[in-house]
């Protein structure tokens, strides 16, 4: 006979089920809604850029897209293996911004007459395993994963600030405000008692990183 004590722990691992499915749903098939208003007119700028300006940066906008598909992706696996309440909450709150990043990017690729990733259920499923791994590695690393996640997208998000058209006003100022969250974001965990990752670690997650980015952009 199952006692209260089981029929509690299965219902909570039901609801996990049901919550990371729902995520993952919503990520994938879903406009997102974003809860702050967007840096700068979505449309602005968009009209100002030539046909190949426009294709760039209609490619770097999917890539970033790509990064928060891949964000959230994260952030729900590492939460789902986390039992410290700070660090949950950090990984929530951290979430609903990249929910922002998200839909900025989605309403500024359509604006550049861009397309996101055919790829995101593929970047969403080995995101998801990145961060249940992370988990699995206890608090410390699981943060620690999430500090260097963060740094490195924005080393990323930098670069697409030096490669974006200058007259893209709008893209300029959506990924630079994703930046700064972002940066936020890592001094958070850091706060929290991250771990320092290894370096054959960190290259791998750069390597990672490059492929697909540079896969993104065009598929």
């Amino acid at each position: 006979m199952i006692d209260k004590h089981q029929q509690a722990s299965r219902s909570a691992v039901v609801d996990q089920a049901i919550s990371v499915f729902d995520m993952a749903l919503r990520t994938l098939f879903s406009p997102a809604v974003a809860s702050r208003a967007c840096p700068q007119p979505i449309t602005e700028s968009a009209t100002a850029l030539t046909d190949a300006e426009r294709q760039h940066a209609a490619g770097l906008m999917r890539v970033n897209h790509v990064g928060e598909v891949c964000a959230q992706a994260l952030y729900s696996g590492q939460a789902l293996l986390s039992k410290e309440p700070a660090h949950i909450a950090a990984l929530t709150a951290a979430s609903r911004e990249e929910v922002d990043h998200l839909a900025w990017c989605e309403q500024r690729i359509s604006a550049l007459g861009g397309r996101t990733s055919l790829l995101n259920p593929i970047w969403y499923a080995a995101s998801f395993g990145m961060g249940v791994t992370a988990g699995l590695l206890g608090e410390r690393w699981n943060l620690g994963f999430l500090a260097e996640t963060e740094q490195q997208v924005s080393a990323h998000l930098n670069r697409h600030l030096s490669e974006l058209p200058v007259n893209d006003t709008a893209s300029r100022a959506i990924v630079a405000q994703m930046k700064a969250d972002e940066e936020q974001h890592a001094e958070t965990a850091k706060q929290l008692g991250a771990a320092t990752l290894p370096a054959p670690l960190k290259v791998a997650m750069r390597v990672a990183s490059a492929v697909m980015t540079h896969t993104a952009y065009r598929v």
